[in-house]
């Protein structure tokens, strides 16, 4: 599977390390930044933007975001068409980011967990699968709120 991994300049370290882990368990990664720790500030509203549109183009299928607390960087993410990030601090819930809600992109906090924890999430979210059944009509609601707003029908 190839994976799209992004995050501002308080993730670089721990985007590295979990690309490196991901890595080893044999999966494809593409970096979309930032790249350089000395390199200034980086608007988490860019890589979590451009992830999301890998996702949505096809050159991934999915992703791992990295900001400061991991919430920004979801929301930008969520703004592109069609795609489900979850902020997730621990495995349990982004295993059901992926069970539940077929998440596209998994997106955590360097400031808010370890290099430890932010691979056991990861390791839980590409564990689990998606199990549809009573799921896929809640997902589906999901994007019909989208589809509203796109057609101009929201109220």
């Amino acid at each position: 599977m190839k994976v799209g991994f992004g995050c501002d300049h308080t993730g670089i370290d721990m985007k590295k390390a979990l690309m490196d882990h991901m890595k080893e368990k044999g999966y494809e990664c593409v970096d979309y930044g930032a790249f350089d720790a000395n390199g200034g500030k980086v608007d988490y509203p860019v890589p979590g933007r451009k992830v999301a549109e890998a996702i949505m183009n096809g050159e991934v299928e999915k992703g791992v975001l990295v900001c400061g607390t991991g919430i920004g960087i979801s929301l930008a993410a969520n703004k592109v068409p069609g795609i489900r990030a979850a902020v997730c601090s621990e495995p349990v819930s982004a295993a059901l980011a992926t069970q539940h809600n077929n998440a596209h992109i998994i997106s955590m906090g360097a400031r808010i967990v370890g290099i430890e924890t932010a691979k056991a999430i990861v390791d839980a979210f590409f564990d689990s699968t998606y199990e549809a059944g009573r799921h896929a009509h809640r997902v589906q609601m999901i994007a019909d709120i989208e589809n509203d707003y796109r057609k101009g029908t929201a109220q």
